[in-house]
């Protein structure tokens, strides 16, 4: 199989390896040279590091630099079966990249989108075949990481959704199929992992390292949200809360939080500019948490409940399955439990009655119950 792809960045770089890696011929595109030459030599670092590791010999690493190409022309992507464009988040710029690909590639080739938050109808809309686009979400780092949503817009047709479905099932990856709305799954449903704890930090009630602390501890999460952040990067975090929160008409539920806005202004992005809410210069000291068990309890069910609770209006919108929103939490942010079975084991009275407590003491719409956790809980239903 042929596979293109647009964008020699982290993410694109990944989703070559990993197609090359399942023995697909791949054509790396951009049109800095600089930036082909950087991917093919972090490839080189990467699969060296495998092998130190033991988990691929020498054979292995030529069979998979030997699948991968790196071209400087869009046109050398003529010959492919599937192309997966990995540029810039800005729809007028893959709308034309789109267009212009179009003109060289075959009829029957599959032209997807690696967007983590734009409408893959809106990119689709740049194609005179619109059915043959189709979202395909990575998540970084690509090898690494088991899941990938797979979005199909409104004009996708059944037969290009199935294949790629089956193909990134072929490459060895959990897919989790997405309904076309912003955020698809994973960044709509962990919106609260980080809304939710920057507005207990707002109101005082903990500081970043106790929160942190609390669901690292109580939750079984590996990083907490404010340490996960400043991985992420404020810039891009908040970019992403802004950009669900606008498509969204502004729903409360997505408000973003001055807090992270203030230290993206002040270039506090976190690990990748030495500062964020944690301080990353060498030989600083982390702030110790305030190890309060009653604190922690408080903190990590306000947060899980939230999180509950856009899993559970995720399901009743029909965004994806109940089996595919816990899939893609836990393969692909790492979540140690998929959300709605962790209301199963919580209780869907638990949750129907922390979502009410929180709304009757703020009389905010953020905290509006799920109809879907309301009707479960007076059918006495589980989702699992």
């Amino acid at each position: 199989m042929n596979v293109g792809v647009i964008g020699s960045g982290t993410m694109g770089s990944g989703i070559a390896q990993v197609a090359a890696t399942a023995g697909c011929q791949v054509k790396l595109y951009d049109t800095n040279q600089a930036a082909l030459d950087k991917a093919k030599t972090v490839l080189e670092k990467i699969l060296n590091r495998l092998i130190e590791k033991g988990r691929i010999d020498f054979e292995e690493k030529t069979r998979i630099q030997s699948n991968i190409s790196y071209v400087d022309s869009l046109s050398d992507l003529s010959d492919s079966n599937l192309t997966i464009e990995a540029i810039i988040e800005n729809l007028e710029i893959k709308k034309k990249v789109f267009s212009e690909l179009e003109s060289y590639v075959a009829h029957n080739c599959i032209i997807a989108s690696n967007t983590s938050s734009l409408s893959i109808a809106s990119i689709a809309a740049s194609l005179e075949k619109p059915d043959r686009c189709v979202g395909i979400h990575f998540f970084n780092p690509a090898p690494l990481m088991k899941l990938v949503e797979v979005i199909p817009a409104i004009q996708t047709s059944q037969e290009v959704l199935d294949a790629a479905v089956k193909i990134i099932s072929d490459w060895k990856k959990v897919v989790a199929v997405a309904k076309d709305t912003p955020g698809f799954i994973v960044n709509r449903v962990a919106r609260p992992f980080y809304g939710e704890s920057l507005r207990i930090y707002e109101e005082g009630i903990a500081d970043f390292a106790t929160i942190d602390w609390s669901l690292k501890t109580l939750g079984g999460f590996k990083m907490g949200p404010f340490e996960l952040m400043d991985f992420i990067g404020n810039d891009v975090n908040y970019t992403v809360t802004e950009t669900v929160f606008t498509a969204f008409y502004f729903d409360p539920r997505y408000k973003p939080a001055f807090t992270q806005k203030r230290f993206a202004e002040a270039g506090y992005l976190g690990r990748k500019s030495g500062k964020g809410y944690y301080d990353y210069a060498e030989g600083t000291v982390k702030p110790k948490p305030k190890e309060d068990q009653e604190l922690a309890l408080h903190i990590f069910d306000r947060v899980l409940v939230m999180l509950i609770n856009e899993a559970a209006d995720a399901l009743f919108l029909n965004i994806a399955s109940a089996e595919d929103i816990d899939n893609a939490m836990t393969k692909g942010v790492n979540y140690p439990k998929g959300l709605l079975a962790w209301a199963d084991e919580k209780g869907i009275n638990w949750c129907v009655y922390k979502l009410d407590e929180l709304y009757n003491e703020y009389h905010e719409d953020r905290y509006r119950c799920s109809p879907l956790l309301r009707k479960m809980n007076k059918a006495n239903k589980t989702f699992f």
